[in-house]
């Protein structure tokens, strides 16, 4: 929608002062030691699983290849929000340029988009390793999951650059405060002066398609696993298969709550302090969080974690196991 005469004079806004996560001095100190120490810990994490998956070649499954895109993923999706929390707390309200914004918010967009395409691939994978079992060498092949690694990154590309075109063409002519620690989607709606109805509709019918699609596919997952859990005949069976499901599913709901509670919905959020902590939620707990679900009870990964930690490598021969060889080959040439 074209802006009013009146808005055409108005001097657009050229860059926003973001409040941050606190205004209270004595808070902000104690925050920043606790978002930053949290923020190199979840960096650590996330490059550690990657570090095993790529050093380790009985890590290179389906479910590991996948686990390392997210935690890819988790590293950018952190590092995107993290810089302005650390800021706001360190210096406190400050001036963040209109471009600097746009992009910050556009890369947002990619990474979440891209984590829930990616979560529904992880649940797929789950399906047809218990439902399909014989079928999953063909099904999840290499070049299947490479194509779903790249359909998740490619989908949420399109949908952050369809979103973000449509925010960044609003009229923003003041004011222009944003009681935030980063550009959302729903604090810059609020700040918006001309009609944002096309801009929501845009913002509702992309959270239909990517928040509620992948759900569906994540729900109608985990329907078709709990029937075929219910029809084993061990109990064994039910326990291990359970068991290989529940770090996905922790995650899957803790993610799919959240990000359905702010953005699933075309009306704009009024209880500012509610987003800002479901904003630390997912954009700080569940990248912190995430490797320790999906490692907690994976026995390959605590294995491959502690050969590293030795120092061997799982391929070369145990210590002690070369001179045994040599011995009996020399007695074998006797």
């Amino acid at each position: 929608m074209e802006p009013s005469p009146e808005l055409a004079n108005v001097t657009r806004v050229q860059q926003f002062i973001l409040l941050g996560l606190s205004t209270r001095l004595g808070v902000r100190d104690v925050l920043f030691a606790v978002f930053l120490a949290l923020y190199l810990l979840t960096l650590l994490e996330n490059t550690l699983i990657v570090s095993l998956i790529c050093s380790h070649s009985e890590l290179r499954k389906p479910m590991s290849f996948f686990l390392g895109n997210l935690s890819c993923l988790e590293m950018c999706y952190v590092s995107v929000t993290m810089p302005t929390l650390l800021l706001g707390l360190w210096v406190g309200p400050y001036h963040l340029s209109f471009v600097a914004c746009m992009t910050q918010l556009f890369f947002f967009i990619v990474l979440i988009c891209t984590e829930c395409i990616l979560l529904a691939s992880m649940a797929y994978d789950h399906y047809v390793a218990i439902c399909r079992p014989l079928h999953y060498p063909l099904l999840m092949r290499p070049q299947v999951c490479w194509g779903l690694a790249l359909s998740s990154w490619l989908g949420g590309l399109l949908v952050s650059a369809v979103k973000t075109s449509c925010i960044a063409s609003l009229s923003y002519c003041g004011p222009n405060v944003l009681n935030h620690f980063f550009c959302d989607v729903s604090p810059l709606l609020n700040l918006s002066c001309t009609h944002v109805a096309l801009t929501e509709l845009v913002d509702f019918i992309s959270a239909i398609v990517i928040f509620c699609g992948t759900l569906l596919v994540a729900l109608a997952s985990y329907v078709a696993i709990g029937r075929a859990v219910l029809r084993m005949p061990s109990e064994a069976a039910r326990r291990k298969a359970l068991s290989t499901c529940a770090s996905h599913l922790v995650v899957v709901g803790i993610f799919y709550t959240v990000a359905l509670f702010i953005y699933a919905r075309p009306s704009r959020i009024k209880s500012v302090d509610l987003n800002k902590v479901l904003s630390v939620i997912y954009t700080v707990a569940t990248p912190l969080c995430n490797p320790v679900i999906y490692c907690l009870r994976n026995r390959e990964v605590h294995a491959a974690f502690r050969r590293s930690l030795r120092g061997r490598d799982p391929a070369a021969p145990r210590p002690g196991a070369l001179p045994r060889l040599q011995s009996s080959w020399a007695q074998h040439q006797r």
